[in-house]
């Protein structure tokens, strides 16, 4: 019998759904228990008894009643425990993209003539899930499915550990609960439906997709882009004389910024990260954020690499080519946020040793005035061979705490708190500034936009 499914959701990635289980589960079995269907028994047995305890009854009635009962549920009982498990088949997808909603589909067989149960899929606690648990009647012979829709919240490897089924006897009298099906795992990802968007426009256009503001201008960079009729405004530096004597008309050369840079993304995995802004924690926006604007560099040209330090570490050499997005992407997904102070100095010693060549470092983080002497030693190694760029996190609770109306003691005292932090922490970026660090003082939302705008802004500058 096929039970409803629900009409399936868009998927944000092509990859194939699994049909082969990963590793076997073994069969668990719970102890069997009474269900309510009792009642129907205990309620006429016992108003039995009381009749004939009152002698409105023989009692040999009751008697003969009490033994049909306890051999019906002895009967029940026995065909309950030697019912077989149903076998389940779990068909998804192998990766996830967090924050997105996805189908996975249960597929049940049974060898018994009968059965009926409860089904709940053993998914990765915390996820958010719709239309489960589900009830079933299986025949033999007959493969029942249905759909539910699951939702990641967290990045990283997770695991399915098989199907709860809960059976019911055949009478009804008793339920036991079991696990059935196959150990699955998964990996959970960011975001990447929106790299999957910026393919289908020019990296310009892409960019202006996540809200960077791009100034063009012509006649700019290194690299020779092509020719093109003389416009009021060139240079005369840009004609081409010769392709001017060919074409009679005058000519100009086109540059585009330079290709062949790099780009290596330092980002912080240490406690300043775990803050949470909504849902998810500021490490994950800020890998969100990182792998956009290394998709926008890599589709520049440029070479992409990534140095994450602090909590859990990882080195990615700088790549070109927009394949490079996947190592990234299998680099840094399962990468989470710990609760220890970074060590920016050390950091910054590693990046110096494994990154010789000079390249754009964008190190995102939320800065902190108690952090200064160490980011300050860090960026002063790092200028002496790269172009640095510090982008600092704002909670956003800071602006909602601000932008409140203060109506009693304790919210002047928080009001006043947080304008003391953001002053100390403004005071730091100056700091940053005068030592010649590109800062960005940006939310959650802003950064991919801020980081994508700073990128574009130092290739048409020309300062690598």
């Amino acid at each position: 019998m096929k039970a409803g499914v629900p009409p399936p959701l868009p998927v944000a990635s092509p990859a194939a759904a699994l049909s082969v289980p990963r590793d076997r589960a073994l069969p668990r079995r719970g102890w069997a228990r009474p269900s309510p269907r009792w009642a129907w028994l205990v309620v006429p047995w016992s108003a039995v008894g009381l009749a004939a305890s009152a002698g409105w009854l023989a009692p040999y009635v009751w008697q003969w009643l009490t033994a049909a009962i306890a051999l019906i549920l002895i009967v029940d009982l026995v065909r309950l425990l030697r019912a077989p498990t149903p076998t389940v088949e779990r068909r998804m997808h192998d990766t996830w993209a967090i924050g997105v909603e996805r189908p996975v589909t249960l597929i049940f067989e049974t060898a018994a003539r009968r059965q009926r149960l409860d089904a709940f899929d053993l998914h990765p606690g915390g996820w958010a899930l719709r239309n489960l648990p589900r009830r079933l009647d299986l025949r033999r012979g007959e493969r029942a499915s249905f759909e539910y829709e699951l939702r990641a919240n967290t990045r990283g490897d997770f695991q399915f550990d098989g199907v709860q089924v809960r059976l019911h006897s055949p009478w009804g009298l008793w339920w036991q609960s079991r696990v059935s099906g196959d150990l699955q795992r998964v990996r959970v990802f960011p975001n990447f439906a929106p790299l999957a968007k910026f393919a289908m426009f020019s990296a310009e256009q892409a960019s202006r997709l996540v809200g960077a503001h791009v100034k063009r201008r012509r006649g700019e960079g290194t690299d020779f882009h092509q020719m093109r009729e003389y416009r009021v405004g060139d240079s005369l530096r840009q004609i081409d004389w010769k392709a001017t004597a060919r074409a009679r008309r005058l000519i100009s050369r086109e540059y585009q910024d330079e290709r062949n840079q790099q780009l290596v993304l330092m980002l912080d995995t240490g406690r300043r990260l775990m803050a949470r802004d909504g849902e998810h924690s500021h490490f994950d926006h800020v890998l969100d954020a990182a792998l956009v604007v290394a998709y926008l560099a890599l589709r520049q040209g440029d070479g992409v690499g990534l140095l994450a330090s602090g909590g859990e570490s990882r080195w990615v050499p700088p790549q070109r080519g927009v394949g490079a997005i996947d190592n990234l992407l299998r680099a840094s997904y399962a990468l989470q946020p710990q609760p220890i102070a970074t060590d920016f100095l050390a950091a910054a010693t590693e990046l110096s040793l494994r990154q010789r060549r000079r390249s754009l470092v964008m190190l995102v983080t939320n800065l902190r005035d108690e952090d200064m002497d160490d980011l300050l030693a860090a960026v002063r190694m790092l200028r002496g061979r790269h172009l640095v760029c510090v982008a600092s996190l704002r909670e956003g609770s800071l602006d909602q705490a601000l932008s409140e109306d203060v109506e009693d003691l304790s919210g002047a005292i928080r009001a006043g708190a947080t304008a003391q932090y953001l002053e100390l922490r403004v005071a730091a970026h100056e700091a940053l500034r005068n030592h010649g660090v590109m800062v960005l003082d940006v939310s959650c939302d802003q950064l991919a936009a801020s980081l994508v705008e700073k990128y574009l802004a130092v290739k048409r500058d020309g300062l690598l």
